[in-house]
């Protein structure tokens, strides 16, 4: 079977204590880069023992060389860089809770991709594991949403048009080499599909000077091309969700507003958090092309409670009356470690969670 697969995950995993350890050693000047290089090394040879252990088909390294999903990908580009801006956004938790971010990122000069990102990264993975190595790397486009055009220096591209252009080739490039690397399996991360669904998003993203309803096409276009160059027989995958942070959300309300755009961009399958009521219904699902494989994000990475077998397999069936059964697969709804911190549950919890995804997967899709 292609990616996805039946049971599948988004990604990222919790870091062991082990590992948060050395890198606050790292950057406290009291270990070596070696030093660090080889307590993640340690770390993800432990991180595919548990994946292959729950039954997953595909593996990742569990992001555990990164800070974030997304900063440590599109800062290996030149030109983009990280900074603490006034673009404040609330992430949201259970009983009220609430956290604020201003990091973000912006283009300064010309993106070029002048050395490899994440080459070495993959090459490890695929060494360490005998399944399918799966690696994510995160979309553009939230870079672009978070601010609009005024997150793209003016002076470098005066035409946002030449910017788009050039890093499209800049993920071409890295594209190309993963490819020659054996890469089977990659997922692209988004963010702003999801979060244009949410109106005060879409507010902000108005005030930015920008038309929400419009970018989700925008950004679409943009995906299908950087994916469009990949060869024949790797898989695509696209992931999107509503804000994943220390078992917090940014975002909420249904794709509606987004479906068609979604799903009309050139990947062979979607990851869609459907875990909760922030997500809204299945009917978006209808305008899912014939042959694409929609995987339900029915399982939650932001609680330790663990769902029923019963409840899930019912919400498969609710989902097959708008993508055939054949097409649907099975995962949390996205990565329990977004960035460093990770949600709030624990590794046994996380570990319980993706052999349920398999155990489900195996008793619906005999």
């Amino acid at each position: 079977m292609r990616p996805p697969f039946r049971a599948d995950h988004v990604g990222s995993l919790l870091r062991p204590p082990e590992l948060k350890a050395a890198r606050a050693q790292f950057k406290n000047g009291e270990i070596s880069r070696a030093q660090l290089s080889a307590a993640e090394d340690a770390a993800i040879r432990q991180a595919i023992a548990l994946q292959e252990a729950a039954g997953l088909q595909a593996v990742t390294d569990g992001e555990f060389r990164r800070a974030f999903w997304h900063v440590d990908f599109l800062t290996g580009f030149e030109g983009i860089v990280a900074t603490q801006g006034q673009y404040a956004l609330k992430f949201h938790g259970e009983g009220g809770a609430e956290s604020e971010t201003r990091s973000m990122m912006v283009v300064q000069s010309k993106v070029k991709r002048t050395r490899p990102v994440m080459l070495d990264h993959f090459r490890f993975l695929k060494s360490n594991t005998k399944k399918t190595a799966k690696l994510c790397i995160p979309a553009p486009t939230y870079l672009h949403m978070r601010g609009g055009r005024r997150v793209v220096n003016a002076e470098a591209y005066p035409d946002v048009e030449e910017f788009w252009s050039d890093v499209t080739l800049a993920y071409r490039q890295e594209i190309a080499d993963l490819a020659k690397a054996g890469l089977e399996y990659l997922q692209i991360d988004d963010v702003s599909f999801a979060t244009l669904c949410d109106e005060g998003i879409r507010a902000q993203v108005t005030r930015d000077g920008e038309d929400p309803d419009r970018l989700p096409f925008l950004y679409s276009k943009i995906i299908s091309s950087i994916v469009a160059k990949k060869p024949e027989g790797m898989g695509v995958t696209m992931h999107t969700c509503r804000g994943n942070h220390a078992s917090m959300w940014m975002a909420e309300g249904g794709y509606d507003k987004v479906a068609e755009a979604i799903f009309q961009t050139d990947v062979d399958g979607f990851f869609l958090e459907y875990d909760s009521a922030r997500a809204g219904g299945f009917e978006p699902l209808r305008f899912v092309p014939k042959g694409k494989k929609v995987v339900l994000g029915l399982i939650s990475t932001k609680t330790p409670v663990l769902e029923k077998k019963d409840a899930l397999k019912r919400r498969i069936d609710q989902a097959a009356k708008y993508v055939p059964l054949e097409n649907l697969c099975l995962s949390p709804q996205c990565g329990f470690a977004s960035s460093e911190v990770g949600n709030r549950l624990s590794e046994d919890d996380q570990k319980r969670k993706l052999e349920l995804a398999v155990q489900v997967a195996g008793e619906v899709w005999r």
